[in-house]
C-alpha cells in the first residue's frame, strides 16, 4: 500500500451549484463514499463547474494531465436534458471508452428507480486516468460506486496508475491472483 496521498478528481457539474445558487451535494457524496470505500491515503481535488462542455473537458484534462489524478469522478450532467453534456465531454477527452461501467451503474440503479434508464453515465481512460461519470444524487452516487468500485483499482493498475487499496469492510477489490 502506498503511503503517499493519491489525488482523486471530484467534479460537480451543475449550473446552479457553480453559481452558488444550490448547495453541492454530489461532490460531498463522492467524498463520503470514497472515505468508506478506500483504504489507501487519498485526497479530493474538487471542482464545481457549469454544464458547459468546454469547461467540463478542460477540468477533466487538467485533473488527468496536470493534476495527476488516476481516478476522476464526475457527478451531474448525465441525463437527457439539453444542458446535460458530461458524457459527451468525457468521450471527447478519453483515449478509450469503458462502457461496462455505465452498463453496470444503470443495471444497479434500475433496481431502485425506473427512470435510471434515462441515465447516460459512462467511463473512459485518458492516459493514466480513469474517468467515471456518476449521477447527481448522493444515494445514487453511493449505489453506483458500490457497484463499480471492485473493478476500479485493477483498472487503474492496468493503465499504470498507483495501487489503490479498498477498505474490506465496505468493498473487496478484484485483482487476479498475482496482480
Amino acid at each position: 500500500m502506498t503511503t503517499q496521498s493519491i489525488p482523486i478528481g471530484v467534479v460537480t457539474v451543475s449550473d446552479r451549484a457553480s453559481r452558488g445558487l444550490y448547495e453541492d451535494k454530489g461532490g460531498p457524496g463522492i467524498v463520503a463514499a470514497l472515505t468508506d470505500l478506500l483504504a489507501s491515503p487519498w485526497h479530493p481535488v474538487a471542482r464545481i463547474i457549469a454544464d458547459e462542455r468546454d469547461l467540463i473537458e478542460a477540468a477533466l484534462v487538467e485533473l488527468a494531465d496536470a493534476g495527476g489524478c488516476p481516478l476522476i469522478l464526475t457527478t451531474g450532467g448525465t441525463g437527457p436534458a439539453p444542458r446535460d453534456v458530461t458524457p459527451e465531454a468525457t468521450e471527447a477527452v478519453c483515449d478509450k471508452m469503458m462502457p461496462g461501467f455505465g452498463e453496470l451503474m444503470r443495471t444497479v440503479s434500475l433496481k431502485v428507480v425506473p427512470t435510471a434508464i434515462l441515465s447516460r453515465q459512462t467511463a473512459g481512460i485518458r492516459g493514466r486516468a480513469l474517468i467515471v461519470n456518476l449521477p447527481g444524487k448522493p444515494s445514487s452516487i453511493r449505489e453506483c460506486l458500490d457497484a463499480v468500485m471492485p473493478a476500479i483499482p485493477y483498472c487503474i493498475d492496468l493503465i499504470g496508475g498507483p495501487r489503490l487499496e479498498t477498505n474490506p469492510a465496505h468493498c473487496i477489490a478484484f485483482r487476479p491472483k498475482g496482480a
